[in-house]
């Protein structure tokens, strides 16, 4: 049953509308928690879940500062790769962490600055956090950045598939005509570097 992993923006029923047309039978709405109003997402969603027999559920992108309370609210909490990356996988909160290929450095010489190394994917590994790939940021317009984002995914890839790391794809999308068809991802994430099986296990492994 593959699944994508979305973040709306008052979009839910357009998202819904164009996963049913591109075969997706689940979808994870993750809200940011300090702006989360339970009633109202509660009441939209009531309204919307059984739509196009799509499963639905919820959780929570936190940082630092609320991770601790939003725990107590949720066990999908997800966050984007920081300067806190460490403290998040030590942690044994996080479901997940995904963004690493964003972060703002100058690669170097021979590596990539991709934002995970050999430490963080130890402590994933460990504590069963997963690492998330973001697809929906390779249909940027920006040749250059597309092109330094690919490398570093393809880094990251190679580096949890060594260590051994759950791997999550999703498109991590505020827009939903970014999100694509599972078989497109598949064949993308297969340039990519990624096994066949992981790729699948990325794809749809419930969260």
């Amino acid at each position: 049953m593959f699944r994508d992993i979305i973040i709306p923006k008052n979009n839910e029923a357009e998202f819904i509308e164009i996963a049913s047309k591109l075969g997706l039978k689940k979808l994870y709405f993750l809200y940011d928690f300090d702006d989360y109003n339970e009633d109202k997402i509660q009441k939209k969603l009531e309204l919307i879940k059984n739509h196009k027999n799509i499963n639905i559920e919820t959780g929570f992108i936190v940082n630092h500062k609320n991770i601790n309370k939003a725990s107590k609210h949720s066990k999908l909490l997800v966050v984007k790769s920081s300067d806190k990356d460490r403290f998040f996988v030590e942690s044994k909160k996080i479901r997940l962490i995904y963004g690493f290929e964003e972060i703002n450095k100058k690669d170097y010489l021979h590596q990539r600055a991709s934002g995970l190394n050999h430490v963080i994917c130890e402590f994933a590994k460990k504590n069963n956090v997963a690492i998330g790939f973001s697809y929906n940021l390779l249909f940027n317009k920006n040749d250059i950045f597309t092109s330094l984002l690919i490398g570093r995914i393809m880094q990251n890839i190679a580096l949890c598939q060594k260590y051994k790391v759950n791997t999550i794809i999703g498109s991590f999308s505020i827009d939903p005509f970014k999100i694509r068809s599972p078989f497109d991802i598949i064949s993308l994430f297969t340039t990519f570097g990624m096994n066949g099986k992981n790729i699948k296990e990325s794809l749809v492994c419930d969260l």
